[in-house]
């Protein structure tokens, strides 16, 4: 009885196994495809767009890769991209205490609707 447990234990181990083995080479194969896409996709509207407009150069796939890639370091942030929780970067205390240092620095009249800035 035992040994028919142990065998099951070891079928379902290496299923699992085989799964994440699975799984690991369909993200690699995404992500491959995804980066090439997106390469693909840059070069094909910059050439599209900008040589006609703006008389530039066409660029090469791995150029329009290197653009993609640039755009998200500049634009996109690296890692979670910024996002930090449904309420944003800063949290409440964060606001009140730029809010108060608004204040003591420009007056009591500082936000919209509570008077004029020069009163």
């Amino acid at each position: 009885m035992e040994q028919q447990t142990e065998k099951q234990i070891e079928r379902r181990v290496a299923k699992r196994i085989a799964k994440w083995i699975a799984i690991g080479i369909a993200g690699v194969i995404g992500i491959t495809i995804f980066i090439f896409l997106g390469g693909k996709v840059v070069q094909l509207l910059w050439n599209w767009l900008l040589p006609p407009l703006f008389g530039v150069p066409a660029v090469t796939f791995w150029q329009g890769l290197g653009l993609l890639v640039l755009s998200r370091i500049l634009f996109g942030g690296l890692g979670r991209g910024g996002h930090r929780g449904p309420r944003g970067p800063y949290s409440r205390e964060d606001k009140e205490r730029f809010k108060a240092r608004i204040r003591e620095r420009w007056g009591r009249a500082s936000t919209v609707g509570e008077g004029s800035l020069h009163s």
